[in-house]
This record gives C-alpha cells, sequence and structure tokens, in this order.
C-alpha cells in the first residue's frame, strides 16, 4: 500500500472477516511506533481481533506489551528496532506505520519507514479506516474521557451491546479495547495532537472544554476551535450530549447553527438540563445517590460508587448515551450502580500500617480540585497528603497559577520533579516553583520517585490518607511506600 492505498485496503480487510489460521499474507500488515501508549495498544488490540498483522516497538517492556505480544503482536528490540524493520524482506514489510503524537522526526525508526516508502501516520488520519461503517459514540473533554468511556461500555455491554471500544485506561474485566461484534463503536476522543479529528460520530459527547495542552493550543480559543471542528463532524441525523454545567461546553452549545445540526441534549445539576440529577446523599465510598429526571420526568436514582460530583455528571453522559444508542433507563441506572471504576482514576493502591493509598491521573487543576474534593467527601478528617507529580513544562508554565491554588483539601502537599514526556527542561526547577507559587501552608517540593516515597516513609501515620495526582510515573511513589511499609515491624 503507498500513499493513501492503505486506508482503502485497510478498510476492505477489517470489513471481510479474519483470516483463518494459515491463511496468506493478503492482510495488510501494521506497524506501531509506541504501541506500548494507552491509545496505540488500544487499536493495536483491535486490529489483531480483526486478523490485522501487527507489530511494534516501544521504548521499554511493559504489562501492555506483554498482553499484546501474547496476543500475537510481533515485538521489534527497542535497542535495534530501525534495523530490524529496515532488514525485513520487502514482501513482510508493514504496509503502514502508526505512531504516537511522542514520535518525533528525529526517531530512527521513523525515518527508516520514510526511506523505504512506507506511509507514516498518526492516529487522526488511522481512525477514518478503522472505524468506517461503525456507529461511533466518541467521548470528548478536557476532563472524564476515561470514566465516561468506560461507563458507557460497561452499561452497554451489561445490557447485550458487543460494541467495541477504546479507553484511556483499563476497566477491569474489560481491559482497554475490543473490536466488538455490534455496529456501535465507543471511542475516548482525545484532543491532543488533534485526534478527535480523524472521527465522524454517530454521538459526539462532550463533557467540559477548559483550556489545555498548551504545546498544541497555544491559546484558549485555538483548543475551542479544535472542538468545534470535531462537532462539524457529527455525521447527519447524529447527537451532541454536552454538560450544561460547564461554561466551555454551553458556548459551544449556545454558538450552534440554529438550523441543520445534529439534535443536541444537555445533562448536569442544573435546573435547565435535559437530563438533571438532584443530589441526595452520598455513601461511604464517596459516591453520590441522586435522583434523575428527564425532560422534569422522574426517571429513577442513580447510586454511584464512584466518588465525587465530577462521577456524578460522568455518568449521567453515560446515561444519556446509552439511552440514545436504545437501553432502557431503568436499565442503564442498575448498570451505572455496578461501576467500581477505572485503572488510575481514584484507584486504590492498597493498606499497610492504617495509611492508605490511592492513586489518581488527574494532571489538570480542575481534575486536582474535583479528586480531591472527592477525597475529603470519602474521608471525612483524616489527614491527606496530595502528592502531585506536575506533567509536561508547557503544561505547568501556562497553568501554574491555577495548579498552585488546587490544593486546598489536602492537609499536607508534596510536589515531586516534573514528569517532562515529550520535554526538556530543569525537572526540580519547575516543581519548586509550582510549590513557591503555592500559598498552601503545608506544600514543599519532595525531588524524585525515591526521595518522596522515602519522605513519606519517615513522615505518615496511622489514619493517613496518601493520594498520588500526575498523569507520568507518579504511581509509583504509593506503590513504593506501600513495599515500605510492608517491610517494617
Amino acid at each position: 500500500m503507498q500513499s493513501d492505498r492503505w486506508q482503502k485496503q485497510l478498510q476492505m480487510a477489517l470489513e471481510a472477516s479474519p483470516p483463518t489460521e494459515g491463511g496468506n499474507r493478503a492482510r495488510p500488515h501494521v506497524h506501531l511506533i509506541g504501541i506500548g501508549g494507552a491509545g496505540l495498544s488500544a487499536i493495536a488490540h483491535v486490529l489483531l481481533e480483526r486478523g490485522i498483522q501487527v507489530s511494534g516497538s516501544d521504548r521499554q517492556e511493559s504489562e501492555r506489551t506483554r498482553r499484546l505480544a501474547a496476543a500475537g503482536a510481533k515485538m521489534f528490540g527497542r535497542q535495534r528496532a530501525h534495523q530490524e524493520l529496515a532488514g525485513l524482506p520487502p514482501q513482510e514489510r508493514p504496509d503502514v506505520v502508526l505512531i504516537s503524537s511522542a514520535v518525533d522526526e528525529t526517531n530512527p525508526e521513523r525515518q527508516t519507514a520514510r526511506k523505504l516508502g512506507i506511509p507514516v501516520v498518526k492516529r487522526e488520519a488511522f481512525l477514518r479506516p478503522l472505524l468506517a461503517g461503525r456507529d461511533v459514540i466518541a467521548v470528548s473533554g478536557t476532563h472524564g474521557k476515561s470514566t465516561t468511556t468506560a461507563m458507557i461500555v460497561q452499561t452497554l455491554h451489561a445490557n447485550g451491546c458487543d460494541a467495541g471500544y477504546i479507553i484511556g485506561a483499563d476497566l477491569p474485566g474489560f481491559g482497554n479495547a475490543r473490536a466488538g461484534a455490534a455496529t456501535a463503536f465507543v471511542i475516548e476522543a482525545d484532543e491532543y495532537d488533534r485526534m478527535f479529528h480523524g472521527l465522524t460520530p454517530a454521538v459526539a459527547v462532550v463533557t467540559n472544554v477548559e483550556w489545555d495542552h498548551p504545546d498544541c493550543y497555544p491559546t484558549p480559543d485555538s483548543f475551542a476551535g479544535a472542538f468545534r471542528h470535531f462537532l462539524a463532524q457529527v455525521r447527519p441525523g447524529g447527537c451532541v450530549i454536552s454538560c450544561a454545567d460547564d461554561p466551555g461546553a454551553e458556548a459551544l452549545r449556545t454558538e450552534r447553527p440554529a438550523e441543520d445540526g445534529p439534535e443536541w441534549l444537555t445533562y448536569g445539576l442544573d435546573h435547565g438540563c435535559d437530563v438533571r440529577a438532584v443530589p441526595e446523599t452520598v455513601n461511604a465510598s464517596g459516591g453520590y445517590t441522586a435522583a434523575v429526571h428527564s425532560a422534569g420526568e422522574p426517571i429513577g436514582r442513580l447510586q454511584l460508587q464512584a466518588p465525587g460530583l465530577h462521577n456524578l455528571r460522568n455518568a449521567l453522559a453515560a446515561l444519556t448515551a446509552a439511552r440514545r444508542c436504545g437501553v432502557p433507563a431503568a436499565q442503564c441506572l442498575a448498570s451505572l450502580r455496578q461501576y467500581t471504576g477505572i485503572g488510575r482514576r481514584f484507584e486504590l493502591k492498597g493498606t499497610r500500617q492504617g495509611v492508605t493509598v490511592i492513586d489518581d491521573y488527574a494532571h489538570h487543576p480542575t481534575e486536582i480540585q474535583a479528586t480531591l474534593a472527592a477525597a475529603r467527601n470519602r474521608f471525612g478528617e483524616r489527614r491527606i497528603w496530595a502528592v502531585f507529580q506536575p506533567h509536561t513544562f508547557s503544561r505547568t508554565s501556562a497553568l501554574l497559577h491555577k495548579i498552585a491554588r488546587s490544593f486546598d483539601n489536602a492537609d499536607a502537599v508534596l510536589v515531586t520533579d516534573i514528569y517532562a514526556a515529550r520535554e526538556s527542561g530543569d525537572r526540580a526547577l519547575a516543581a519548586a516553583e509550582v510549590a513557591a507559587a503555592s500559598a498552601h501552608p503545608s506544600i514543599r517540593h519532595s525531588g524524585g520517585i525515591e526521595d518522596t516515597s522515602a519522605l513519606l516513609h519517615n513522615e505518615v501515620t496511622a489514619g493517613d490518607v496518601v493520594l498520588t495526582l500526575g498523569a507520568g510515573t507518579s504511581h509509583r511513589i504509593g506503590e513504593l511506600l506501600l513495599e515500605r511499609l510492608g517491610t517494617d515491624g
């Protein structure tokens, strides 16, 4: 496949039934650089289920890469991947190379693919043939995408719909991806690098629109503009479901064309929402029980195990999307009651010597605030440690003062060295700037993963709650702390 021919051939292969064992080389071969990442690993699983040949490489082995290898993906050696790619006979070379957003022009493997004449694409271009012919339910928003996507997936499957899906985290019992036999396909619609511009959804969910990724979107308006572009691609007869409590999402709704657009439904806690929740009580896990109304009429009671008002809103989005797919309200509510969470979203890592460790992916100030509020709801007067790992220099610089004001519900705050991801700079200095900018009475820079874990080990006492926050490697801090506490005595 050369130029755009790979798209047509991949689409044709995906529409056909998977080949039988021992079949010939008629099927396309897709190679993924960065195959261990959340986005590409999910795509790889869908391809493998559909009988497509898959190979890939990543900087390090992980549970995701091991699962893919066990499912039939060929893994290239991480140090010599470009040489292995160049050494393949022409008939065994990939037809297309899919790269993650972190793979830049200097990557030797990417350069080798170009020299061999193999098309190199990002997710935005790849999603079109991957999801052609599917009824796509795309979940977008600055916050809550993974959780809302997972809630929709669990609800559809609990009610007999074998939907395909791609989630940015692991859902217990589901993993992060499935090809699915139904026409419906639920996908976390990532705004980073404009991935979601490759989607033409039947249903588009907008949880919120709040400026993020300044390395990709230099201004808030450019960020909102990317969402406008995404929503303009909702197919005729489709539906947009947005949170009326969020100013950014509401701005998109109020500025939409009055005619010839998709149906637009709103959800939230506000009186004017099409689907509204009225919170009643908070249970022991921090989850809300709420009366739910649709078009002003009561449709039942939502009881959540997932903590926080933000998860109540996520559940309303999932309820609205699942009903749009034909699941009755009562069955949606029953399914959502069984939802317990996904990896790295208020995930209980363990308790040792009376110290509870929880990990969360929160890395944007709004997410930090929501997660700490949920923790305070759940743990009351217990001492809460917020252990925050800043994520990327560009985000930390652009949102510095908002981050610094995000820790009110924590009793003590540790700021670790920054997780640079695809960027470079002084990791310790950037983290120290966050601590210096904050007025919190107990905040300090704590260094790297090992140093932070050791500091916590020396200072935590029975009854404390340690909440690690960040999109990088912050989860390792809590894991190391539990190991240390487990060996005491």
